[in-house]
């Protein structure tokens, strides 16, 4: 409905799940269901679930959670694409393990526009430098953006960010054409999605709604 209120093909926007916390069994119920791609925030949580589900089900699985360097090699192992890199150093990481498994890793940026000292991101200004620094390592794709804005009970407030996410991506995509790939705007969650919609997420990431409370 938020797609169709705005003009928009519901086709054009993925919903990913996001699992985490939520055990195996929960993920299988929504598979049933009819979902297919799910999102995790930390490796180590994610490994086990996947391995699982793996033998049942061919699922699709994203990183949304911040990454350390050091599980680069285990991320490009599990997931489909990682939606938050944020660092020419995790780049490169990631690029390398691609290499040494014959993957091109698929990733998005994430920027950090809320400017909070509890959220992960490449400050705004310095995204032309990582995504220069992306656009010459062999093992990775980069797909596009993501952001997590500040948290409002107003959802409308967090529309500026999700505006300023898809004039960033259409600028830099003017700038190099082609630069940031399927060009993906990962944005907007349970309690603002549709808002995000409305701004041109091409991927929500939808949890509580989905699975409950966590």
């Amino acid at each position: 409905m938020a797609a169709i209120s705005c003009g928009r093909a519901p086709d054009e926007i993925a919903l990913l799940a996001i699992s985490k916390t939520f055990p195996s069994e929960s993920i299988l119920q929504a598979a049933e269901a009819g979902l297919h791609r799910f999102g995790e925030n930390r490796v180590q949580e994610a490994e086990g679930k996947i391995l699982r589900l793996r033998q049942k089900l061919n699922l699709e699985w994203h990183l949304v959670g911040h990454l350390q360097s050091n599980k680069a090699k285990r991320a490009v192992e599990l997931f489909d694409r990682i939606h938050s890199l944020d660092g020419a150093k995790l780049a490169s990481r990631l690029s390398q393990a691609g290499v040494e498994m014959g993957k091109i890793q698929s990733v998005l940026l994430q920027v950090d526009l809320g400017q909070e000292e509890t959220k992960f991101g490449a400050d705004p200004e310095h995204i032309r430098e990582l995504l220069e620094a992306a656009a010459g390592l062999k093992g990775i794709q980069v797909d596009g953006l993501m952001t997590i804005p500040p948290f409002f009970d107003d959802p409308e407030k967090s529309r500026p960010f999700y505006a300023k996410l898809r004039e960033m991506r259409d600028t830099l995509d003017s700038e190099q054409p082609g630069c940031l790939g399927r060009k993906h705007l990962s944005m907007g969650m349970s309690h603002d999605f549709e808002e995000a919609i409305r701004e041109g997420a091409t991927i929500i990431r939808v949890g509580t709604a989905i699975f409950g409370s966590r």
